[in-house]
């Protein structure tokens, strides 16, 4: 698989890539998404969950995302200055706090389980006895949406949470 990933990725194919493996080490799962795949899914795995991150790449299109700039509503992110600014404010957020919101950036509509946050912005297995992941996010709130109308991360009552601007 990542021969493969390698090729296309030198080529310059920009198609989505779901990597389905039994490999599901840390280091395997970023050596993965680092050569270029969108996710990586490691078996055995729900069908269902399979075809919600394949619903979730065709929605993206075709291309691979490299931008460095991103807005939602009036948040803006730059991931190479790691700059982070809403409603023209800058807001100064620590390393952990900046990789969740580029997380949420990354995922943006889609619904992020607290195990999932868990395991791709802390590298670490879910315990559902520590409440890190709801600190976190409740810290991340604080700067980015309590001072402002529209809040930007929802809670998913039992799952997890979601980036996306609320409809009017």
């Amino acid at each position: 698989g990542w021969d493969i990933i390698r090729m296309l990725r030198t080529a310059g194919k920009g198609m989505p890539v779901l990597l389905l493996t039994a490999l599901g080490t840390i280091e395997h799962r970023v050596k993965g998404l680092e050569l270029g795949a969108d996710d990586y899914l490691v078996k055995p795995f729900a069908f269902a969950e399979l075809l919600a991150r394949v619903r979730t790449l065709l929605r993206r299109g075709n291309t691979m995302i490299t931008e460095s700039q991103f807005k939602v509503a009036d948040l803006s992110i730059d991931l190479v200055s790691r700059k982070v600014s809403r409603a023209g404010n800058r807001i100064v957020l620590t390393s952990k706090e900046f990789s969740l919101l580029e997380f949420f950036i990354r995922h943006q509509g889609e619904v992020l389980p607290r195990s999932l946050i868990a395991s791709q912005v802390w590298d670490m297995n879910f315990d559902s006895d520590t409440n890190a992941i709801d600190v976190a996010v409740k810290r991340l709130r604080a700067k980015i949406d309590n001072d402002y109308g529209t809040k930007l991360i929802q809670t998913v009552r039992g799952v997890g949470y979601m980036l996306e601007v609320p409809d009017a």
